[in-house]
């Protein structure tokens, strides 16, 4: 597979961005964000439009860039530029980058059929990962009619709720331009930022910031919980427990271990946030299992837990957190205490931490920019070793993106637990 970039430019918003609203401050909680691209990508299979591939492609990426630039007059602050030494984004409209490229040698259909093989491949269908626009958009055509929209989106500005925001109400303006009944006001989105002075930091703590820290059918095995475990909780409990093991066989001895969880913060602050509010607000749920001394006895190695029994520990953390009420002042020293506890687990040695974030039932699958809904869903995988979890397409079960060193990943892969979800005809085999 070749893609072939045809070109590169800026999209304006449609309207300017008035003088008042050209500085936004990034909140304390965005400044505790990574500076990477976070991508997301989504592919469209061939909407049967009539034409030649030429003049399909010509009405599809006009409708894209005026409907984006449109879409950018509400959510201004994308078209900006981030000023690190301030830690705030100049709204200066100087636009989001967006790449046109066509994908030679082969068709979507078979690109999806050997996607497996294909994951090295993906980073070629979201450009922009170094480039200085906090978003940058890459349409990727096929000779067959479909195409990849590959998103990076700076994460100094976005987490999962605030991507979805964007992508929901760029997809409503592409429907409408090319019209078939979709109401003006359906889908679109008047985000609202400036996080910074909605959630300020408390008067006491204002040198927070600088007391960071560096940084097999399952249901059949859940039963006797006060509640149903959600298949997140399922499929979170048996990678966990396969990562135990792994670790395991690696040192020696079972060790101790933090499964660590994202969550949308929103619903639990009190005065509630106005609507469609645009940052990151996501915090980390904590469950930990502590491993038994083996008594010296080495030759005989300490079991893992039973998988219902990380389930129950799950569980138990994500119900509490749910039900704990954060007032907006504590919410930077909750989330603050959160990441200094998660750091200080991995600085110590002692405990393994693994990092788990779902996209499970995000409305991702439902965004229709005008020729239908995506087939499927993508991240691109980070050095960084954690677990992703997505629906999978046909919205049974779940895509498990497991980020392992190469080490590492055959004992994973040959896991009792995992085994299952592997070694069928089809490799993709969902959770």
């Amino acid at each position: 597979m070749e893609v072939q970039i045809l070109c590169t430019k800026l999209i304006k918003p449609s309207i300017p961005t008035p003088p008042h609203l050209r500085t936004l401050k990034l909140s304390p909680i965005d400044q505790l964000k990574y500076p990477i691209k976070a991508a997301i990508l989504l592919y469209y299979s061939t909407d049967g439009s009539t034409g030649s591939t030429e003049e399909v492609e010509r009405r599809r990426m006009d409708r894209l860039e005026t409907s984006l630039s449109e879409t950018l007059t509400r959510f201004y602050p994308l078209a900006g530029r981030y000023i690190k030494d301030g830690n705030w984004v100049d709204c200066n409209d100087e636009g989001v980058e967006f790449f046109v490229a066509k994908v030679k040698g082969c068709r979507l259909s078979e690109f999806l059929s050997r996607r497996d093989e294909m994951i090295d491949q993906l980073s070629h269908l979201a450009g922009g990962e170094f480039t200085s626009p906090v978003v940058s958009i890459q349409i990727s055509m096929f000779d067959c009619g479909g195409l990849v929209m590959g998103f990076r989106l700076c994460h100094y500005l976005f987490d999962a709720f605030s991507s979805i925001s964007f992508i929901t109400s760029w997809a409503s303006t592409a429907r409408r331009r090319r019209g078939g009944g979709v109401r003006m006001d359906e889908g679109v989105i008047w985000p609202t930022f400036g996080m910074a002075s909605i959630l300020p930091l408390p008067a006491n703590d204002s040198d927070l910031l600088n007391k960071m820290k560096p940084m097999p059918c399952l249901r059949e095995l859940i039963t006797a919980f006060p509640r149903q475990p959600s298949r997140v909780e399922v499929v979170t409990a048996l990678i966990w427990r396969a990562r135990m093991r792994v670790s395991r066989a690696k040192h020696g001895r079972l060790r101790t271990s933090v499964a660590a969880h994202s969550m949308n913060l929103r619903p639990r602050i009190v005065p509630p946030l106005p609507p469609w509010s645009f940052g990151n607000l996501q915090s980390r749920v904590m469950a930990r299992f502590t491993a038994a001394e083996s008594g010296g006895n080495t030759e005989v190695p300490v079991p893992v837990p039973e998988l219902k029994v990380l389930v129950g520990l799950l569980m138990d953390s994500i119900t509490k957190s749910k039900e704990t009420i954060v007032g907006r002042e504590d919410v930077f020293p909750t989330l603050l205490r959160t990441r200094n506890e998660l750091n200080e687990a991995a600085e110590k040695g002692e405990a393994d931490l693994f990092m788990f974030t779902s996209w499970c039932r995000f409305p991702f699958y439902q965004m229709d920019f005008g020729w239908g809904k995506p087939v499927w869903l993508s991240r691109i995988p980070w050095a960084y070793q954690s677990t992703f979890l997505l629906d999978a397409e046909d919205g049974d079960g779940i895509e498990a993106w497991v980020c392992f060193n190469k080490q590492n990943m055959p004992l994973f892969l040959q896991d009792e637990d995992i085994l299952p979800f592997t070694s069928k005809p089809n490799p993709r085999s969902k959770i």
